[in-house]
C-alpha cells in the first residue's frame, strides 16, 4: 500500500445548523407519553360532575395533546392496519381539528367526545400491543 493514496471526500453534515437547532429544541421540549395522566384527564371529563368552566379549555388542550400522541404512536407502529384502530385514528384527527365550542353544554359535550376517543384509542393500542397498559 505504498504510493497509492486516494483522495478523501470532505465530510458534509446531513443537516444545516438551523435544522440541528430545530431538532435540539424538539428534543428538549419532548416528554414521554404518560398513560396515567391520560387516564386522569379522561376520568375528569367523563365524571358525572362536569369539569368547572375554568378547567374546560385546559382539559381540552391536554386531551388534544393526548390524542395527537396516540395518533403518532398508532401511525409509527402501523396500528392503522387494524380496522378499529384506523377508525379511532380518523375520529381522533377529526376531533382534534374541531375547535372548542363557545357554549358551556357544547364545550362539555366536545370534552367528553375527546375523552371517549382518547380512552378508546388508548385501549385499542394497548390491546394490539402498541402500548403498555397504564397503571
Amino acid at each position: 500500500m505504498t504510493g497509492t493514496a486516494r483522495p478523501a471526500r470532505r465530510w458534509v453534515p446531513p443537516w444545516s445548523g438551523t435544522e440541528l437547532v430545530t431538532v435540539l429544541d424538539r428534543l428538549r421540549s419532548w416528554s414521554p407519553f404518560d398513560g396515567g395522566l391520560l387516564l386522569d384527564d379522561v376520568a375528569a371529563v367523563l365524571d358525572d360532575v362536569p369539569p368547572s368552566e375554568e378547567d374546560t379549555a385546559q382539559l381540552a388542550e391536554r386531551l388534544s395533546g393526548h390524542l395527537t400522541r396516540l395518533v403518532t404512536i398508532a401511525v409509527a407502529s402501523e396500528a392503522e392496519q387494524d380496522p378499529t384502530a384506523a377508525q379511532l385514528v380518523l375520529r381522533a384527527r377529526t376531533l382534534h381539528a374541531d375547535p372548542l365550542p363557545c357554549g358551556r353544554q357544547e364545550a362539555i359535550a366536545h370534552l367528553r367526545r375527546l375523552g371517549w376517543t382518547a380512552n378508546e384509542l388508548h385501549d385499542r393500542l394497548t390491546a394490539i400491543r402498541c402500548l403498555k397498559e397504564a397503571a
